[in-house]
């Protein structure tokens, strides 16, 4: 197979889809996303069956347990795909809208029209929800994509696909709105990362290696984020209980997630006893403790963290622990530490929030909240193509609206400017 012969028509094909994919009304794209969902549920054992061969495929390749983690698909998962996209039916469309209407004094009146971005390259490993929630996501908010998921995923993708083109050819739109890139070889990546005469964006999702390659030798605007080295600061100011829970479920509900908190952080006038507690119960749930000298000095039994520690992304049942001597301290080691992702704290006091709030310019801040809770899904956007950790036109989870832009509008009545 000629691969840059392949991408070249795969994008021509998805630029000619999305001049067609702005037309339609947000019933006829909702329809569409509808029968997605349908076509899902009827088709659940054989993707299933899909989905049990790259995990064969998977394990065979010594893959992460953190990637199968990703991978796996099953009845629960699958019902939140189908959830996922009826919540995206549920959000109003604002394609086309005209808003921020304003008449100026020289008589034109200005306005902004919300309007899609074009053409979208993703690039996934694991994760084959990706592939509906990039779809559903895409086909309403009036733009076409290209799909390129990990080579081990590929039977579940292409079972996937099935459904979203079957859902695409009853309501007579153009197949092409959605595609997935077929091959494995990895040739693929190079080339679609290269076409700046078709595709708009790129948006990776999988493993800090992949984004940093795409986002260094893509010739096209990237939304990304490297990884999500997240963050919780226990004020001394803590509920205790709430210290407790919120730590726990941060860390332990699921652990190859970017939103799974990596790093702890803990007020030094905080109670020694609850900070025992937190502890000893993270380590009954199987987490390796790598703290500071002074959590040591509570617990001799961890293990001291070393300065590369600070810096992961573990993706595991491992945390870093520091006792911090205030909230500067708390602010200025995610300054220096954190991925920019998504940051709490865990205080009763609202001088202390209020500081935390503005001074951690992360994506998303968790006040006396989990930080698993940072998602496009739990954020009510229906489901997120991706998290962004840049600070150019989206940022955390982007859903409907950030794969839209603005355009101005200027009308009048034959005004001239003089």
């Amino acid at each position: 197979m000629n691969i840059n012969k392949y991408i070249v028509k795969i994008c021509k094909q998805a630029v000619l889809a999305s001049k067609k994919s702005g037309v339609f009304t947000a019933s006829q794209k909702n329809n569409v996303l509808k029968d997605i969902a349908n076509n899902i549920e009827s088709d659940i054992n054989n993707i299933i069956k899909s989905n049990e061969i790259d995990i064969k495929n998977a394990r065979r390749k010594k893959i992460s347990d953190a990637m199968i983690d990703r991978l796996v698909i099953n009845t629960e998962r699958i019902a939140s795909m189908c959830d996922g996209l009826k919540k995206i039916i549920k959000i109003p469309d604002t394609l086309y809208k005209i808003v921020n209407n304003k008449k100026q004094k020289s008589g034109i009146t200005v306005s902004q029209m919300r309007v899609p971005l074009g053409v979208i390259g993703m690039i996934y490993e694991s994760r084959p929800n990706v592939t509906i929630d990039a779809a559903g996501l895409c086909i309403k908010s009036g733009n076409s994509v290209i799909l390129r998921g990990g080579s081990e995923s590929i039977y579940t993708n292409k079972r996937l696909m099935i459904c979203i083109t079957k859902a695409l050819k009853k309501n007579r739109f153009d197949k092409n709105i959605v595609q997935l890139i077929e091959t494995t070889d990895r040739k693929a990546v190079g080339e679609l990362i290269s076409m700046n005469k078709y595709i708009d964006v790129i948006i990776p999702r999988g493993g800090k290696s992949l984004i940093e390659r795409i986002a260094m030798s893509s010739k096209i605007p990237v939304i990304k984020h490297l990884d999500g080295n997240c963050h919780i600061y226990i004020d001394k100011t803590a509920n205790i209980k709430k210290a407790m829970s919120i730590t726990i479920n941060s860390k332990t509900q699921r652990y190859g997630v970017c939103n799974a908190t990596e790093s702890l952080l803990i007020h030094k006038s905080f109670s020694k006893i609850a900070v025992k507690d937190i502890v000893s119960k993270l380590k009954k749930l199987g987490v390796e403790i790598r703290g500071c000298k002074n959590l040591k000095k509570i617990d001799a039994n961890i293990i001291l963290a070393k300065e590369n520690d600070w810096y992961a992304e573990f993706l595991a049942p491992i945390i870093s622990i520091k006792i911090v001597n205030n909230l500067e301290d708390a602010i200025c080691h995610i300054e220096k530490y954190g991925s920019l992702h998504t940051d709490g704290i865990i205080s009763s006091s609202k001088t202390a929030i209020d500081k935390f709030s503005k001074m951690v310019n992360s994506s998303s801040i968790m006040i006396n909240t989990s930080t698993r809770f940072a998602d496009g899904y739990e954020y009510g956007l229906g489901a997120e193509i991706g998290i962004s950790t840049d600070k150019l036109h989206a940022r955390g989870p982007v859903g409907l609206e950030g794969l839209t832009n603005l355009k101005y509008v200027v009308k009048s009545d034959g005004k001239l400017r003089h």
